[in-house]
């Protein structure tokens, strides 16, 4: 790796949202930064979350041998009303406009006492309205997405809507910049539809991000030419792509011990190559109702396929005869919380069932291990879209589904998108394993992510 010598040490000052899947790439992203600029300082202001223990050890294990990263707590506020929690882009709003003053004055004390010049916010999403702290301080702010291009070009198209403007589900098909494809009303982010603030949080979050001097999106420029060429113009700040950021190393989870994770990886050095689907539906365990896991049980049982099934669902939901014949046939495991990136990793795996999170998609295109979609909740309809009409990386199972819907998944239909996945000649593993070479390129010395992340140094060096 190349270290960049800059002629004046500067400091950036990160706030992220305390989500994990958000807080993964955000410290990617740093630690990459210190890492190929020796005059680069970071501090990372840390919001408290309730309940997000493995947010905050996730945060220490990161940043502990990192001495160029400086982690501040800011101060435990009152948490906005329970009933905000049904639009998370609401309730976080509320909670960032309780945290102003205190980021307001944290930043003071580090202009004050801190020697290197501070010459960037680095924002998360729904942190943007810190655009208004940055300003009266006289330090930019750059947007930090998480999500992809596409999910840009969707918070971008709010511009060109009315704050009472809000989504339906029966809508004709929407023209967003950056997907080449009408999209349909049905695969927006749940709050897109929300009468209860969420749809005019994200209208006001929108509005926000042409005050910023960039936007650096965790994704890189080989996956999303098509987005980035069409997003980039005189109106709208510089796109800054920088992934895929993954972390690749594994980390202490509270929610498993280490004789679990080894269990889980015998098994797996045990089967053969490519023959086991992984299925997983993100950090926050997903809770299906009792039918429709006996839908997916049902549906890997008569696929034939070996499976590893990260389930926290009580035994008593299966079906009488699954361990039975799970234990006889020998053809799958389930587990708790699972080591994702240990998993897909693993030369055994040949398919992944996600929710299509960001995170788990780049992780997958990095391992080259092909998806179905089952898409959940936040923006994943849209990224499973994208995946699967866009972009040819994907399988379809469905790119519409959203959990605490009554929409039943029956057996026979994942029965269906589990053989599809799994064929040899599948036309996706051919071209999932060629945008794995191109990711990995990106990111080294001379691809298009290094130049990309060199370029916005040089950026944020030159605005002061």
């Amino acid at each position: 790796m190349v270290m960049s010598k800059m002629k004046k040490k500067i400091e950036l000052i990160f706030i992220p949202t305390p989500g994990i899947s958000h807080l993964v790439s955000s410290l990617q992203f740093a630690k990459h930064l210190i890492s190929t600029n020796i005059n680069l300082s970071i501090t990372v202001l840390c919001i408290n979350f309730p309940n997000t223990p493995f947010s905050d050890s996730y945060i220490k294990s990161v940043l502990d041998t990192q001495p160029q990263i400086q982690l501040i707590d800011l101060p435990q506020v009152e948490s906005p009303p329970k009933e905000l929690l049904i639009s998370p882009p609401c309730y976080i709003k509320t909670l960032m406009q309780t945290l102003t003053p205190h980021v307001k004055s944290t930043i003071q004390t580090i202009l004050s006492s801190h020697a290197n010049q501070v010459v960037g916010l680095v924002l998360d999403l729904f942190c943007l309205s810190m655009i208004d702290v940055g300003n009266e301080l006289g330090i930019p702010s750059y947007l930090f997405m998480t999500s992809n291009v596409g999910f840009l070009g969707f918070v971008f198209s709010l511009q060109n809507r009315r704050i009472d403007d809000v989504f339906d589900h029966s809508e004709p098909e929407l023209l967003i910049p950056g997907f080449s494809n009408l999209v349909p009303s049905n695969v927006l982010p749940n709050s897109a539809y929300s009468k209860d603030g969420g749809y005019e949080a994200y209208y006001k979050l929108a509005q926000k991000i042409n005050e910023t001097k960039g936007i650096i999106v965790n994704t890189f420029s080989e996956l999303e030419k098509y987005a980035i060429d069409a997003l980039s113009n005189e109106k709208t700040p510089p796109i800054h792509a920088v992934g895929p950021l993954i972390d690749l190393k594994v980390h202490p989870n509270p929610n498993i011990d280490q004789s679990q994770h080894d269990l889980i990886l015998k098994w797996l050095d045990k089967q053969p190559h490519k023959s086991v689907v992984f299925l997983c539906f993100g950090s926050f365990g997903v809770k299906f109702d009792p039918s429709q896991i006996r839908e997916i049980a049902l549906g890997l049982m008569n696929s034939g396929v070996r499976f590893l099934w990260s389930n926290n669902a009580e035994k008593k939901v299966l079906p009488d005869r699954f361990f039975e014949w799970m234990e006889s046939e020998g053809k799958g495991m389930i587990c708790g919380w699972a080591p994702q990136v240990e998993i897909l990793a693993h030369k055994a795996i040949g398919g992944f069932v996600s929710h299509c999170g960001w995170n788990s998609i780049l992780e997958s295109l990095w391992f080259g291990v092909p998806i179905l979609t089952w898409p959940i909740y936040a923006e994943q309809q849209l990224n499973a879209f994208k995946m699967v009409k866009e972009l040819g990386l994907a399988v379809e199972l469905r790119v519409d589904y959203r959990i605490g819907s009554k929409d039943l998944v029956i057996a026979e239909e994942i029965e269906k998108g589990l053989k599809h996945l799994m064929e040899k000649d599948n036309m996706v593993h051919k071209k999932v394993q060629e945008m794995k070479e191109l990711a990995r390129n990106s990111v080294v010395d001379g691809g298009s992510s290094f130049i990309s992340v060199r370029k916005l140094i040089d950026n944020m060096m030159g605005s002061n």
